[in-house]
């Protein structure tokens, strides 16, 4: 099978048009109150490697549908004037999604080098333990 597009292409495509913020200055970031982290990573992964502090969680599958004003799935945190960052794990799905909303007409930025990259650039993670 020949796809038209790779999701390499996808993610490559999006990165050109989208703001991307890495993660040193994401970790500065992540204390402004003016500022929101938005993990679209699954549930599980969530559990498995821990999460952002403060970070609101929305799956990936759901986003369009919890942003969209008009869409009886909205979520209010969405309504508030903050900047938004989403991340995923590795920066992929992120890329996309934010590529998504800039089409939807909602202002997003992007975690480059997702969780992981956050993790290893000495970033905060909270576990359900914690």
């Amino acid at each position: 099978m020949s796809l038209k597009i790779t999701a390499a292409e996808m993610v490559a495509r999006a990165r050109a048009r989208i703001e991307e913020i890495d993660s040193v200055e994401a970790i500065a970031m992540a204390a402004d109150p003016n500022v929101q982290i938005v993990d679209l990573r699954d549930p599980r992964e969530r559990e498995r490697s821990g999460f952002i502090p403060g970070s609101f969680h929305c799956p990936r599958g759901m986003l369009e549908f919890w942003v969209d004003p008009d869409s009886p799935y909205f979520k209010d945190v969405f309504a508030e004037d903050k900047k938004f960052v989403f991340h995923c794990a590795s920066g992929w799905r992120s890329a996309i999604s934010v590529a998504t909303l800039q089409d939807m007409g909602f202002e997003a930025a992007h975690l480059k080098e997702g969780f992981s990259g956050w993790e290893k650039a000495g970033g905060p993670v909270e576990r359900k333990d914690d």
